[in-house]
């Protein structure tokens, strides 16, 4: 989703086009030495640090060389019993000196499989989303351990996708039901459902907030479409207008994820990837 600011009144629908962005260079390759497919990447807020995490059910953490050498593995996390958290498990990690690890706790909220989790922008908050078609939201009670908070109901079939506003007032999560829903924050711990959005034909797998100033929110999934919104709030309400949306985004295939650039001055860059194997970046060009 491109960055949603809820202070500003409610302007009128912005004219947006997709385009595939210029060619992008492989910098680096990593062998994870995995044992089986690597499912998700995600960098740290320093943009130092990788994570992957694998169908082998373990969690790989890597640096780079100084002056641009090669990436080094600086540990290798387990613990789930199972790939892709089948085992229904949210495991909690601290990092700590000398890339040494501690657990700080292992939740089982979940009656299904674990299909995605984030962290809050500000907070330690952190969300997860199952099979269960639930959202679980988890905080750290400093004389115990992390426990569930909340949970958030509202879907009919598995929840894929989960994503902060950078504001961290909202909630995106999307669905094999179809759609995408948006949550408000109305307490410390507390959401209510503010917005269904239903355009799409089928499973959504993906959803991403950016932070340009297009104020919009982007999903993606099974019917190969991308769909980008205008979202934002006037006294009170959530108001929405799709302001870009493309169909067959990687022709006949599945789009898995999409995500949008974090860093200053390329926030009309978002990448997609699909079942064709391959990676693309658009770039939005905003009316």
């Amino acid at each position: 989703m491109a960055a949603m600011d809820i202070d500003m009144p409610c302007k009128l629908a912005l004219v947006a086009t997709l385009e595939e962005a210029d060619s992008f260079t492989n910098v680096a390759s990593i062998p994870t030495g995995h044992t089986k497919s690597v499912r998700a990447v995600a960098w740290s807020p320093s943009g130092n640090t990788l994570a992957t995490a694998s169908f082998d059910a373990n969690l790989g953490i890597w640096e780079r060389e100084e002056d641009g050498g090669e990436w080094e593995c600086l540990t290798l996390l387990e613990g789930h019993e199972t790939d892709c958290s089948r085992d229904k498990s949210v495991w909690v990690w601290e990092v700590q000196p000398d890339a040494d690890f501690e657990c700080l706790g292992v939740m089982m909220e979940h009656s299904q499989d674990v299909k995605s989790v984030v962290w809050h922008p500000t907070e330690e908050l952190l969300a997860s989303a199952s099979y269960d078609n639930t959202i679980k939201l988890y905080v750290d009670d400093p004389s115990d351990d992390w426990y569930c908070t909340s949970t958030l109901s509202g879907h009919t079939s598995t929840v894929w996708g989960l994503a902060w506003s950078p504001n961290g007032r909202y909630l995106a999560s999307s669905s094999d039901d179809k759609t995408v829903k948006i949550w408000q924050r109305t307490g410390e711990f507390t959401f209510k459902e503010a917005l269904t959005l239903s355009e799409h034909e089928r499973a959504v797998y993906s959803v991403s907030w950016g932070k340009g100033k297009g104020k919009s929110e982007t999903s993606t999934g099974s019917d190969g479409m991308l769909k980008i919104w205008e979202i934002s709030e006037h006294e009170g309400s959530i108001q929405h207008r799709m302001i870009a949306s493309t169909n067959d985004a990687h022709d006949v295939y599945d789009v898995n994820t999409v995500a949008w650039c974090p860093r200053d001055g390329y926030e009309d860059l978002l990448g997609t990837a699909g079942d064709d194997g391959v990676v693309k970046v658009w770039k939005v060009a905003l009316g």
